[in-house]
């Protein structure tokens, strides 16, 4: 029988059989994010550069020009449910490999749509208020995702946000500023996300908890306390917010681990499902590239909600 079945993986693999064996591969393809002019952009010149040029570690500053690039699943294993994924970067620039297309890659890989936004940096000299920027683009892709779902097999229902770092701010500034869209436009339930999934994510523009860089950018150095308290999104949680699963380190030296302490106790305050997976060393940065792999713990928790 073993002589039977040696003879048969030859010939197997002499016809070529395990060239016709692999994995599915999503397609990545842009898709249109503003349908026009950009509302509240300035008229500038567009100096976007790639500052780390390292293969699958790229980082991109100066973002003036937002894009949208989908992930589309084998359409066997399609179950509905999106994400848009929103990189760090300080709001200096985001970290479009580690923290968007390999994240987007993996998603796809469970039958999720993923679209990864390289939104805008603020910046006074591109957009009218700088600190709405980044938002806009976020609001904007959400509800782009929810316009096209029946055309991309979508459930409205299960469309969510994740974010890594300042990426992480950004998404959960989504998930507690729904209600004041930035387009006056746009309906609270075109912008509101499903749920959320924020990893080592900046929280709060409170001093002493905040990210410094990121709230210098974001909200300029000099910034009022009532930018602070709007942009601190564990003071914005309200009882509608999106359940949340949240990853940080311990010994984060960049952005503090209390600052997804205190949206896990804010979202507990206001009785939102919450998940919080603390690891205990890891640093910043680390996206799919942990010695543990929190997504299991991600891919778990989503199957736990109906999103898989």
């Amino acid at each position: 029988m073993c002589r039977v079945l040696g003879t048969f993986v030859v010939l197997f693999l002499l016809l070529g059989g395990c060239a016709s064996v692999s994995p599915f591969q999503p397609v990545a393809e842009n898709v249109a994010l503003y349908p026009g002019v950009i509302p509240g952009a300035l008229v500038s010149a567009d100096n976007e550069f790639v500052s780390r040029t390292e293969i699958n570690n790229r980082f991109i500053e100066k973002i003036s020009q937002p894009t949208l690039t989908a992930y589309w699943p084998d359409p066997q294993m399609r179950n509905g449910t999106a994400v848009v994924i929103c990189p760090g970067g300080g709001y200096r620039g985001v970290a479009i490999d580690k923290e968007g297309h390999d994240v987007a890659k993996r998603l796809a890989g469970l039958g999720v749509t993923a679209f990864v936004l390289k939104y805008r940096m603020p910046s006074a000299t591109t957009m009218a208020q700088q600190q709405f920027g980044p938002l806009q683009d976020l609001q904007q892709a959400l509800a782009t995702v929810k316009q096209h779902s029946q055309q991309w097999q979508l459930n409205p229902a299960q469309i969510g946000v994740m974010g890594f770092s300042a990426g992480g701010h950004l998404a959960a500034s989504a998930a507690t500023h729904f209600n004041t869209p930035v387009d006056t436009g746009s309906q609270a339930s075109d912008v509101k996300p499903a749920f959320q999934v924020l990893v080592y994510p900046v929280i709060s523009m409170q001093p002493g908890l905040t990210h410094q860089g990121s709230h210098d950018l974001l909200l300029g150095k000099n910034a009022s306390k009532a930018d602070e308290d709007a942009f601190s999104n564990e003071l914005q949680v309200n009882a509608d917010s999106p359940a949340a699963f949240i990853v940080h380190a311990n010994d984060d030296k960049a952005v503090p681990v209390e600052n997804s302490l205190a949206y896990y106790q804010a979202l507990r305050d206001k009785q939102i499902s919450v998940q919080l997976l603390l690891l205990p060393t890891g640093g910043h940065g680390f996206g799919m590239r942990h010695t543990y792999d929190w997504f299991l713990d991600l891919q778990q928790w989503l199957r736990l909600n109906g999103l898989l």
